[in-house]
């Protein structure tokens, strides 16, 4: 009993991309995930998302975004809120799994949370003050098809993005990479905190492809950012990404990070709570 057992799989360490893990049916995780970039021409900022992730089945995850953001010298706005949903297009754990993605969001034009890199956007369209932007209305219905899967101890997963303005902009395109270990394979018979199977390391690649009308990569920003993750048994999970622009059009520095907290059956959590209260 005593002996070194498999590791469980964890969740990827990602920022931007996406993998085949869903939440468990009836959990919910609660996450806040802040990114800080410095601006050429502006202001540097801070943004960041509360998010709600909740495992509806083991196939179908759902997730609300409430996002913000605090411009240096300027305002901090509340800037929106995103409702994606995930759907896992066939069951059972396979070499490759993919996976659909919709999500509606109803932002506006102060939006800096970088969630997603798409279409031509560039570090400059960060540069407009908080009360232009914010008078700006975007409504707009992303898809992606999410492909990942576990190769021996990796994990390897890849987006490729789509996203419509409702008010008629043409479609804009992006892509996310991703590639991720954990730093241990071997889990302990007692519960540890500060052990190499508890920390997940890897890289991002991410940027966009231009629209519909002009797909490719000028005038598009990319990004390169190693991630690592700490999960604590509590089901407490840190995560830290440094992200650099790979080109002119993009952010010289950003830097993320990421503190959420699993609530295991939701549910019985609440009834549990409940009873506590009532005695």
């Amino acid at each position: 009993m005593a002996a070194p057992r498999p590791a469980p799989a964890q969740e990827a360490p990602y920022f931007i991309t996406y993998t085949h893990h869903m939440e468990e049916p009836g959990s919910l995780e609660v996450a806040i995930a802040p990114v800080f970039a410095t601006q050429r021409g502006g202001d540097d900022f801070l943004a960041s998302s509360l998010e709600l992730e909740y495992g509806l089945t083991g196939w179908w995850t759902t997730e609300l975004y409430l996002d913000g953001q605090a411009t240096m010298n300027d305002s901090t706005v509340f800037t929106g809120w995103r409702w994606e949903h995930r759907v896992r297009l066939l069951a059972g754990e396979r070499r490759i799994n993919p996976v659909l993605y919709v999500e509606y969001e109803d932002v506006n034009g102060a939006e800096k949370t970088m969630l997603e890199v798409v279409g031509h956007d560039v570090e400059a369209d960060h540069g407009e003050p908080n009360a232009v932007g914010r008078r700006e209305r975007e409504r707009e219905l992303e898809t992606k098809l999410i492909i990942s899967g576990q190769f021996r101890d990796w994990n390897l997963a890849g987006n490729l993005i789509a996203a419509k303005n409702l008010a008629g902009e043409p479609w804009e395109f992006g892509y996310a990479l991703g590639l991720s270990r954990p730093l241990g394979l071997a889990a302990r018979a007692t519960a540890c905190t500060v052990c190499p199977e508890n920390f997940a390391a890897g890289v991002e690649l991410y940027g966009g492809l231009g629209d519909q009308h002009a797909f490719g990569l000028p005038d598009t920003s990319h990004y390169l950012a190693p991630v690592i993750a700490w999960n604590l048994p509590s089901g407490l999970s840190l995560r830290l990404s440094p992200g650099f622009g790979l080109n002119r059009e993009s952010h010289r520095f950003l830097v993320r990070l990421g503190l959420s907290y699993e609530v295991p059956d939701l549910g019985r959590a609440v009834r549990g709570a409940l009873g506590r209260g009532n005695r």
